[in-house]
């Protein structure tokens, strides 16, 4: 028998905490780049009734800021699950989906941006980088998300004959979630 009560929870908690966690990797991956390349921080904005954003003081480097948020984006969400399959094999599921979710998300919007020159694909393309170029690399980073999530349903209680759902893996993403919420509300309030 199914605890819908559980699964639901597992499942809204997941994604939940994915849209916001992919905004917190991609804004890090600008921050990141915008210091290594010598340029300042503004201000990020980092809330959960909002999309996020880097607002830089000074960017010498705009093509490499611009990629920062993509590349960090799904370089850091694919690291922790690879961590998680080591290191907590029973919540890896998880750590797939979050970063299946990040590389899906930062994916479209790279081939949004290369289609109709606005966000970061836009910001690339005005600094030279062609739009073929970034159309491939959506599509390549969209499909390894796809990949990442394929054969996820059971872990959610979504495939045939599953039902079961894992009760501590509802109660990890519930508590990540919250504490993602609350980091954010606390240091980027509206």
């Amino acid at each position: 028998m199914v605890d819908r009560f559980f699964q639901l929870l597992l499942m809204v908690s997941s994604a939940l905490f994915s849209w916001l966690g992919m905004m917190v990797v991609h804004e890090f991956g600008h921050v990141l780049h915008l210091w290594l390349t010598g340029g300042r921080v503004q201000y990020v904005l980092l809330h959960p009734l909002a999309l996020s954003y880097t607002q830089p003081a000074t960017n010498p480097h705009p093509l490499i800021v611009a990629a920062g948020g993509v590349i960090w984006g799904c370089l850091l969400p694919l690291a922790l699950y690879l961590a998680m399959r080591r290191w907590a094999a029973r919540l890896a599921f998880l750590g797939a989906f979050f970063a299946g979710f990040c590389f899906v998300a930062n994916g479209a919007y790279l081939l949004a941006g290369a289609l109709t020159a606005v966000g970061d694909g836009g910001e690339l393309v005005s600094c030279g980088a062609p739009r073929w170029l970034l159309i491939l690399a959506g599509l390549f980073i969209v499909d390894g998300g796809l990949d990442l999530w394929s054969g996820l349903g059971h872990d959610f209680g979504r495939a045939e004959a599953a039902g079961r759902v894992d009760r501590l893996a509802a109660l990890v993403a519930t508590i990540a979630l919250v504490v993602l919420v609350t980091l954010e509300l606390w240091l980027s309030p509206l």
